[in-house]
């Protein structure tokens, strides 16, 4: 039988939420070896998803948002396989430094930044970083001749889960006069980024911004301009399903195809990569029956490794671990963090077989903005994360 990575392991059968029976062996030993509740880095899926990404987006530099999981383990994985960064704080660029990363392999995409953090960049060896107003415009003249500057101008989305043109990013209209200011205080304008949204479900909001920054480039021609940062956006399957990846990036390749020649494209995927190579595995510590559904308390809730739902308007799938009959009967079932806050619900409405205490649940798609933002609110720690090459390798080691 073939391998399967870890993330592979759901089957596609009656029941959508089912292991399949092959996987469970090697869960139930990480489970034997591990307290719950923990993460589990696969970092085959890791490698899978990079080059998925690469192979959609021929000749595009995709330089990996640190923000969305910062695990050392994955960093390192993406720099063996040439990826460049994303940074966006002092923090980030003291981890990238600190596992070998070069300060040209990475831009500081952060549009407001304390003049420390530009400083601290520029130590890094960090030269390229996004702007989108003139203020933050004003902080790099005493940098001019140091840095290039990227500017950022805002494309709202509507098919977008998570909006991040609301926050960031100037008006077109604006950009004349942004470039004219760095060009009078003899400060380089290099290029353009923009960023549609996280978890975009249509690439057409990208490929119309793509096609907006080539006809802004245009018409300020007197600019030599060196790159497009077309940002991140690309989407992961949780209870939904999205486009393939090849047929997402199609229509954004093909803009792309309109670029003035000598322009370098960048990408920021976070998610794409990171979500599907990450589970977590939770154990019930408590059942009760309230109304008419089985309520069951797990080691973890959204105050930690699922802080996604709340931060990142995820849903992510879960299925118990112990085998059941898929024809069996299923029963409504409310399932809820080990925390004092009845905030904590990580899913109000989910059909389960009837469990029991000490029974294991395993979540999926849980890389991207989770354990980056869980916190240990009522002094519950973050679940810890076991790194391994894929599931079957028998010699995972928690981090």
């Amino acid at each position: 039988m073939v391998k399967q990575t870890i993330v592979e392991c759901f089957a596609e059968q009656s029941h959508p939420d089912m292991l399949e029976e092959f996987d469970r062996a090697s869960l139930e030993e990480l489970v034997a070896r591990h307290e719950t509740p923990f993460m589990v880095l696969d970092l085959s899926e890791v490698d899978y998803q990079y080059k998925l990404l690469q192979a959609a987006l021929p000749g595009v530099k995709l330089f990996y948002a640190v923000k969305a999981l910062s695990h050392p383990a994955l960093i390192k994985r993406l720099k063996s396989l040439g990826c460049r960064f994303d940074l966006a704080t002092s923090g980030e660029v003291e981890l990238a430094e600190s596992l070998g990363v070069k300060g040209e392999q990475c831009i500081h995409t952060h549009p407001i930044k304390k003049v420390k953090e530009i400083q601290r960049a520029l130590e890094f060896g960090c030269n390229r970083f996004v702007i989108d107003n003139m203020e933050e415009l004003k902080k790099f003249i005493p940098y001019a001749g140091q840095v290039e500057l990227i500017i950022r101008v805002s494309f709202r989305s509507k098919q977008a889960v998570v909006d991040l043109s609301r926050k960031f990013g100037c008006a077109l209209e604006e950009l004349p006069m942004l470039v004219e200011f760095a060009y009078q205080n003899k400060i380089e304008v290099v290029g353009l980024s923009f960023h549609v949204g996280s978890q975009s479900l249509s690439p057409m909001t990208q490929a119309d911004a793509i096609r907006a920054s080539i006809a802004a480039m245009k018409v300020m021609s007197s600019i030599r301009w060196k790159l497009l940062d077309i940002g991140g956006s690309f989407p992961v399957s949780y209870q939904e399903t999205v486009l393939p990846i090849a047929d997402f990036c199609a229509p954004v390749m093909e803009a792309l195809s309109e670029l003035p020649e000598g322009v370098e494209v960048f990408a920021e995927p976070g998610r794409f990569i990171a979500a599907p190579a990450m589970i977590e595995v939770v154990s019930i510590v408590g059942k009760a029956r309230r109304g008419a559904k089985n309520w069951y308390y797990l080691d973890d809730g959204v105050y930690g490794g699922f802080s996604g739902q709340m931060f990142d308007h995820a849903s992510y799938p879960l299925a118990p671990l112990k085998p059941f009959d898929p024809s069996g009967e299923f029963l409504s079932s409310v399932l809820a963090g080990p925390t004092c806050d009845s905030i904590d619900i990580v899913s109000e409405d989910i059909e389960l077989p009837d469990m029991q205490v000490g029974d294991i649940l395993i979540a999926k798609k849980m890389g991207a903005y989770t354990i980056a933002s869980a916190t240990e609110f009522n002094l519950y720690p973050k679940p810890k994360v076991v790194v391994v090459e894929d599931i079957f390798d028998t010699e995972a080691e928690a981090l």
